[in-house]
């Protein structure tokens, strides 16, 4: 293992004081030990004049008392949460605190550094930073690692039923991705990102969002390069109902929780078949035109009349031609069609998961698993059940992908 290369553990911190304690506890054990901890403890000015808003700022305060405490590791704190020092004007929220984080440590770091982005109700083995190490020392290509996550169960009944509501949407999504062999299979998750800092100095830095950075990021990370999607050791996120950022996981369970899953659906899997199906002929489009099933998604999202033109244009052998496709019909795109199409669908979602499990993995449908399953009325233990199986198909992907 090549001990010289430090780790930097870029951590945006917003009213967690009762998860700092655990997360440090997983710092003190790791086996890997050549690293050092950024903290963005951050929250908007106005909110301390907001008697609604003010305990989360009594919290970071209480937050950055505790962290000057800790005297076993080099902790640097950027304080955007006490008085005359938080956030102002619509620069807010935790892209912006990654932001700050990630270009702070790329002042001061070597260019095979690499940059660890973490959450603070995130937890991980004593081997997580052992297993990045070796990681990276296996691919020194990489241009990234999208970390493999899992989200344990807690005392919160209610929590626990929307947490894995919303992990099926994610993994039969990032599934389907996997199944058509898309460029976006990953999960996009701030607290799951690794990046060397030759990366990061390449592509710009982070692009500050108020929330859903990572999804941005991890795309612009992988029109520039390869994007690892295995490792050896997985994060495990908090397992919580929080409004901290405006869209996630802590927000979808918010909304779940109220029986409201309409941004979360879990898709027809033929939607997923039609961007296989253009994919396929991304390569001769290159010479002429040939219709897709998503002529009409480009003409209405791109407004062009003849959508590839532009592309053939400018991209003058096959190959650069074919990468231009995938970098125009993004991650973003994918969503974007996925959102509209199944719009005009009129099957439940769990009769399209079951039609999914009988046409393309029959022997894992669970003996529950039928007709008559509904999500509303499953038992957690079942919920957790086919959380476990879309893991396992995920994770044989994930391990193809490293092969390859």
């Amino acid at each position: 293992m090549n001990d010289q290369i430090k780790l930097h553990i870029a951590l945006p911190v917003l009213n967690e004081l009762e998860n700092i304690d655990k997360f440090f506890e997983c710092l003190r054990v790791q086996t890997y030990k050549n690293f050092d901890i950024y903290i963005c403890v951050n929250q908007p000015e106005e909110w301390w004049d907001d008697d609604e808003k003010k305990h989360i700022c009594v919290n970071n305060f209480k937050t950055i008392e505790s962290l000057g405490k800790i005297d076993d590791f080099s902790l640097t704190i950027i304080d955007k949460s006490s008085r005359k020092s938080g956030w102002k004007g619509r620069k807010h929220g935790v892209g912006w605190a990654r932001k700050i984080l990630m270009d702070h440590i790329n002042k001061f770091s070597h260019p095979s550094d690499l940059i660890v982005s973490l959450d603070a109700d995130t937890t991980f083995s004593e081997d997580y930073f052992s297993s990045i190490i070796e990681n990276f020392n296996e691919h020194p290509d990489a241009k990234a690692l999208s970390v493999p996550y899992y989200h344990n169960l807690v005392e919160d009944e209610d929590a626990n039923r929307a947490m894995l509501r919303y992990e099926i949407y994610m993994r039969y999504y990032v599934l389907n991705l996997w199944r058509i062999e898309s460029p976006y299979s990953y999960t996009a998750l701030g607290s799951a990102i690794v990046i060397p800092i030759r990366t990061y100095r390449i592509i710009g830095g982070l692009t500050p969002k108020k929330s859903g950075e990572d999804f941005y990021f991890l795309q612009k990370l992988k029109k520039f390069g390869n994007v690892l999607n295995w490792n050896n050791e997985k994060v495990y996120p908090g397992t919580r109902f929080s409004d901290r950022v405006y869209f996630g996981t802590g927000p979808a369970m918010i909304k779940g929780n109220s029986g409201d899953w309409k941004s979360y659906p879990v898709y027809d899997y033929k939607l997923f078949d039609n961007i296989k199906e253009t994919y396929d002929v991304f390569s001769e489009l290159f010479s002429k035109n040939i219709k897709t099933p998503l002529d009409d998604f480009f003409k209405t999202h791109f407004d062009e009349e003849v959508i590839f033109e532009n592309l053939r244009n400018n991209n003058k052998t096959p190959e650069n031609f074919v990468k231009a496709c995938h970098e125009k019909f993004d991650g973003l795109r994918i969503l974007q069609y996925l959102k509209e199409k199944q719009s005009e669908i009129k099957h439940s979602d769990e009769a399209n998961l079951l039609e999914f499990f009988e046409k393309f993995y029959p022997e894992e449908i669970p003996d529950f698993f039928n007709k008559s399953f509904s999500f509303q009325k499953a038992k957690t233990d079942e919920l957790d059940i086919l959380r476990n199986i879309l893991m396992n198909i995920e994770e044989k992907y994930q391990r193809k992908s490293v092969r390859n």
